[in-house]
């Protein structure tokens, strides 16, 4: 008898786990809570609104469309004046500018419809967008890095690219010589999280095939993404850490590798969620989607009609907080426009929330602002 080897794409072995997964009601169920608290968190009017949470809400199999609707304007008019006023202050915004139009397409909005003011000229958002990114790859011509960095800058490449919006070859070109050095890094790490943005932002590019300058340096590039994700997997399943898998595992859906390691990844999320580790919003919006087979890449496909419209949150009584005396070190590291880096600690009480603790490192950090 022959032995049949049968080669599946992780794409495809991944979706055929999630929906083998998906007929036991524990996981099912598991989705809907995520769901749910990730729904819940829009109560919360502190603050300027999370267009990451509402990506992830839109990318969702279930919907409260009010719920999503009335997030969707805050965005408009919150997120919307928080942006105009940083352009008007020329102040670099490329990640925020991205994930805002992103939401926007998750919403199926017309994104020429929403234009900002700068020198008395009004442009659209995408305009505004794409002359960010050709700031952003100047700035590297000179200085070897972004205005920002490579997650904000791969962030607005996946944007304009699922948008529709032909990427210049010379921007796409930055992201992936940056892949070939291995730039991607948080102080001496490599940030797991910025080769899974890379990653989506260059499948879309290839897929769109815009990038006709060297098809072959962007294949590898994509592979060699693949590689450092994979080889970032933990025994446990996490590829980086907790709060990095999500991404990690939208990136390999989205790139479609022939290498079968999405099972254990998508458990070791599973396992996370069920002890809590997920209670941040951002933590859920990035987990959500790529539990339910879907990536950042999936919004150029997104259609909103005939959705679901049965998600409903129950009621939950007061919930008493008691003080904890168990304190969290937090290390934050500063990296001014040189290029120098300079690192803070502070011991913050447990729950404190991320104001709270940069106020408190400000109080006992001199030159800490």
């Amino acid at each position: 008898m022959e032995l049949l080897t049968l080669r599946l794409s992780l794409s495809t072995l991944c979706k055929k786990l999630i929906s083998a997964d998906d007929t036991e009601g524990s996981n099912t169920k598991l989705l809907l809570s995520l769901n749910k608290n990730l729904l819940r968190s829009l109560e919360n009017q502190d603050g300027l609104p999370n267009p990451s949470v509402h990506l992830a809400l839109r990318l969702s199999n279930h919907h409260n469309q009010a719920k999503e609707t009335d997030y969707l304007n805050r965005l408009k008019n919150n997120l919307h004046d928080d942006i105009q006023i940083s352009l008007t202050n020329s102040q670099a915004v490329t990640g925020l500018m991205a994930l805002y139009s992103l939401a926007l397409k998750s919403s199926c909005y017309d994104l020429n419809t929403i234009t900002f003011l700068v020198n008395d000229k009004n442009e659209t958002l995408l305009t505004h967008l794409k002359r960010q990114m050709e700031q952003e790859k100047d700035h590297i011509a000179f200085s070897h890095r972004p205005l920002t960095n490579y997650y904000q800058y791969s962030l607005g490449v996946l944007a304009l690219c699922v948008s529709g919006i032909r990427v210049n070859h010379h921007v796409s070109h930055k992201l992936i010589k940056a892949t070939e050095n291995e730039n991607f890094k948080h102080g001496e790490t490599e940030s797991v999280d910025t080769y899974a943005m890379a990653g989506m932002a260059l499948q879309c590019v290839k897929d769109s095939g815009s990038y006709a300058h060297n098809a072959a340096e962007l294949d590898t590039s994509l592979n060699k993404i693949k590689q450092k994700l994979l080889a970032s997997r933990r025994s446990d399943g996490h590829i980086g850490n907790e709060f990095s898998t999500g991404l990690a595992v939208q990136a390999l859906l989205a790139m479609g590798s022939e290498v079968g390691e999405c099972a254990t990844s998508m458990e070791a999320m599973r396992t996370a969620a069920r002890s809590n580790t997920y209670h941040n919003p951002m933590a859920i919006s990035q987990t959500l989607p790529a539990l339910q087979g879907k990536s950042y890449l999936s919004v150029k496909t997104q259609d909103c009609r005939n959705e679901d419209d049965t998600l409903v949150l129950e009621p939950v009584g007061p919930v008493v907080v008691l003080p904890s005396e168990t304190k969290v070190n937090m290390k934050v590291e500063v990296v001014t426009a040189s290029g120098a880096a300079a690192l803070y600690s502070v011991d913050v009480p447990k729950g404190s929330s991320l104001l709270e603790a940069l106020e408190l490192l400000e109080r006992r950090n001199v030159g800490f602002t």
